[in-house]
C-alpha cells in the first residue's frame, strides 16, 4: 500500500480549518466537507437559504473533483449534515439531488448537527474512486 497524497485545489474555497481539500490513496479520494463559502472571496456572506447553499456546496465540490481530474460520475459515497433537520432535509435532498445523473445517486448518510463552521446550514463531504 502507498502512502496517502495531500492537495489543495487552485480556484477552491479557502480553508476554514487545517485540512487539505483532498486526500487519495490507492486511487480512492476523499473530499473534505464544503461549507457553502465564495471561493472567490471567502469573506462574501454566505448564500441565504438551505436550496442556495446546497448549491455552493455542490459547486465547491465539483472544483475540488475537476482539480483531482474527477467528476461526480466518480463519487461513491457521500456524507450530508445540516442543521436543521426537519426544516431543510427535503430541500438539500431536491437540490442536491439535481446534480446527478437520474439512477446514478452515491450511498450516502444524512446527518443532523446542531452547528457548523462559518454558521453554515449544510456541510457536505465525497469519496470518490479513480477509474
Amino acid at each position: 500500500m502507498s502512502l496517502p497524497s495531500f492537495h489543495m485545489i487552485p480556484g477552491a474555497p479557502q480553508p476554514v480549518a487545517p485540512f487539505s481539500h483532498a486526500a487519495e490513496i490507492d486511487g480512492w479520494v476523499f473530499l473534505t466537507g464544503q461549507m457553502p463559502t465564495d471561493p472567490d472571496d471567502p469573506t462574501r456572506p454566505l448564500p441565504e437559504g438551505i436550496e442556495a447553499q446546497t448549491r455552493r456546496v455542490m459547486d465547491n465540490l465539483i472544483i475540488v473533483l475537476e482539480g483531482m481530474g474527477l467528476s461526480l460520475a466518480n463519487v461513491v459515497q457521500v456524507r450530508a449534515y445540516i442543521t436543521d433537520f426537519e426544516r431543510d432535509y427535503a430541500a438539500m435532498n431536491e437540490t442536491y439531488t439535481s446534480y446527478f445523473e437520474p439512477g446514478s445517486l452515491p450511498a450516502r448518510t444524512c446527518i443532523g448537527v446542531t452547528g457548523l463552521a462559518v454558521g453554515a446550514l449544510v456541510e457536505i463531504d465525497m469519496m470518490a474512486r479513480r477509474p
